[in-house]
């Protein structure tokens, strides 16, 4: 078993706080940035900051889904989710970046052993870097209109 990880950037004509304050609200800004590989998606506890508690359902391939009840912490410049249902984490950190923002997401988990974990190593980066992008993607339109 190895470190699986993906990890996508994008620059966001907005201030840093703006930018957290918009990646912390799981009530309204998440659910309206999600890409359609994000179903079933529900605030379980808080919905603001620190300590909201979510579910979704990841469907990363038409045939690979991953059921996701994360658990977010807040620091001034970093969202983060825990899964409590596998090992993985994403974060989202923003730093000052010319007039706006620089935002980074990066998820990490540990891959499976032997071929299996090979191609997932090889491919599910690939894939959830799709995802990613689409989501700062969205992010970027809803802060910048």
């Amino acid at each position: 078993m190895g470190q699986v990880s993906a990890t996508q950037s994008i620059d966001i004509a907005a201030e840093p706080d703006a930018v957290v304050a918009a990646l912390a609200d799981y009530t309204e800004v998440r659910p309206a940035i999600l890409p359609s590989q994000y179903r079933d998606y529900a605030v379980i506890s808080g919905g603001n900051g620190d300590g909201t508690v979510v579910h979704w359902i990841l469907q990363a391939t038409e045939k690979r889904q991953r059921d996701v009840k994360a658990t977010v912490s807040v620091v001034p410049d970093t969202v983060t989710e825990n899964d409590e249902n596998s090992s993985m984490v994403t974060t989202y950190t923003v730093s000052k970046s010319g007039s706006g923002s620089s935002v980074t997401t990066t998820t990490t988990w540990t891959g499976a052993g032997g071929i299996g974990g090979f191609f997932e190593k090889t491919f599910a980066p690939k894939g959830l870097n799709r995802i990613q992008a689409e989501l700062l993607g969205n992010l970027k339109k809803r802060l910048e209109s």
